[in-house]
């Protein structure tokens, strides 16, 4: 279930008709956490502070198909709808090779524009660790966890800017986290394969931490 108070949608549209309209569209649907844009830099300054979840994201952006190199730019965090004219065949073929999570093309469809938001923010959940950590529900997505480690009764997860402990087997989570994205490097790691930078033949580095690499796990980083 989308949170329409919390999910903060950026609209990056040269077309303050088509802009406004959006941000219409939304309000009435009660997404009250928007920001407008008409612009590249303004979109940059956006993204960097703002940390939007969705992007509408104008191709066409300033009459040129800078929307395309722009969405490259974006907070790690933010899913992806481009919006594109009717007949821009090449550039949604161009822009389709971004993996955006949805496109849109005008004029924009009220119907259309809500099921879009949907699916992102549907695609953006099958990708997140749910636990708590006291009394809080904390919501991590892959990409955030870089390693897990045992300790006792206890696993250590390590994120991208915090450390979270929470009291569960790491043989639970191994079945529990997706298996083409975590791996196994030992009995008592657990690692995000995307963040490894160097693989040797008994350790894998991750943000220049060497973790022990046992032999029947190797197969795993080939």
């Amino acid at each position: 279930m989308i949170n329409h108070l919390k999910t903060k949608i950026l609209i990056v549209e040269d077309d303050v008709i088509i802009a406004d309209y959006i941000a219409e569209i939304l309000q009435e649907e009660q997404f009250s956490n928007l920001k407008v844009v008409h612009d590249k830099a303004s979109a940059l300054q956006e993204m960097a502070n703002f940390l939007p979840d969705i992007i509408l994201m104008d191709i066409n952006l300033e009459g040129i198909n800078d929307g395309i190199e722009l969405s490259k730019s974006k907070n790690n965090n933010a899913a992806v709808i481009f919006l594109t004219g009717q007949y821009d065949f090449a550039l949604m073929n161009e822009a389709l090779t971004t993996n955006p999570d949805a496109y849109l093309t005008k004029p924009i469809k009220h119907v259309d524009l809500l099921a879009s938001i949907n699916l992102a923010m549907h695609k953006k959940e099958l990708q997140i660790f749910q636990f708590k950590d006291g009394y809080d529900t904390v919501n991590l997505e892959y990409d955030d966890i870089k390693y897990l480690m045992a300790d006792g009764n206890y696993v250590n997860i390590y994120t991208t800017s915090k450390k979270y402990t929470i009291r569960q087997s790491l043989n639970t989570l191994v079945h529990q986290l997706p298996k083409d994205i975590f791996k196994q490097t030992h009995r008592s790691y657990l690692v995000n394969k995307n963040k490894v930078q160097r693989v040797t033949a008994s350790s894998v580095f991750v943000s220049d931490l060497e973790i022990p690499l046992s032999r029947p796990n190797i197969k795993h980083f080939k």
